[in-house]
């Protein structure tokens, strides 16, 4: 049996905009992408502005619905492809989470607890390890609305924990945080990959992505334009760095890299 954990088949989203004199077009965000993430892997979704990285990840979450294709999930050998069943089992994470300023961390925590149906104990023991995993000693009884950036998208991060899902999705999880707050994101992952989780995330930072990802997808105007792990990708385009392999291939793909 396939290790996969989580898998897209060709999933297509398709907007439409408005232009002048009334007339619309349709505009595929996505356009038939097919991914596969296995356990304990982490793959990084790279790609510039616009390329349809987060309306992927939002299509793999089961926060937006395709206009075709699927999402599944496998647990042990069953393959779910019920929306409210999948999503029980990710963790999903963007850079403009909302959460509720007014409870501190743990407030919110132990509410999330209840909400996914889990005891008392077990919730207390859950937010113990948590705290210890994420360091949120120093403002876990703060409330949420006084935390700085980096202490409040750790705060995000522990509700993606809550329910201990077999499937992260990340969304720039590291994007504007200072080192400190990057570096304890990071090595996060990096512990969760140990412990067998799945891990695909979107990110700007080259570097990080060469440091932490197994595989990386490289997309453009919704579609794969490469995929592999950083040294073969480095070794396919002659390049010394993912910097540099990812503006061959845009360049590549027609467009100046930037714009």
């Amino acid at each position: 049996m396939s290790d996969n954990i989580i898998m897209a088949d060709n999933l297509v989203k398709t907007f439409t905009r408005n232009e002048k004199k009334n007339r619309k077009v349709d505009i595929n965000a996505v356009n038939g992408i097919s991914l596969a993430v296995g356990k304990g892997e982490i793959v990084g979704i790279l790609g510039p502005n616009g390329a349809g990285k987060t309306t992927l990840l939002r299509m793999m979450s089961k926060l937006m619905k395709p206009t075709s294709g699927t999402v599944s999930i496998r647990i042990g050998e069953s393959e779910i492809t019920d929306d409210i069943e999948i999503k029980r089992h990710i963790g999903y994470l963007s850079n403009n989470t909302k959460l509720y300023g007014r409870f501190s961390t743990m407030e919110f925590l132990r509410m999330l607890g209840v909400l996914y149906g889990l005891e008392k104990d077990a919730v207390e023991k859950k937010i113990e390890e948590i705290n210890n995993i994420l360091s949120m000693g120093e403002f876990i009884d703060n409330r949420i609305e006084k935390l700085s950036t980096g202490q409040t998208q750790r705060a995000s991060i522990a509700r993606c924990l809550i329910h201990d899902p077999e499937v992260y999705i990340f969304d720039e999880p590291t994007l504007g945080l200072d080192i400190l707050s990057s570096a304890a994101i990071i090595d996060f992952m990096k512990r969760e990959r140990e412990a067998g989780k799945t891990i695909l995330y979107s990110t700007h930072y080259m570097e990080e992505a060469e440091y932490l990802c197994d595989r990386i997808i490289m997309i453009h105007q919704g579609r794969i334009i490469s995929e592999g792990t950083p040294g073969e990708l480095k070794r396919e385009t002659g390049k010394e760095n993912l910097r540099d392999v990812f503006a061959q291939l845009i360049e590549e793909e027609g467009i100046a890299y930037g714009h």
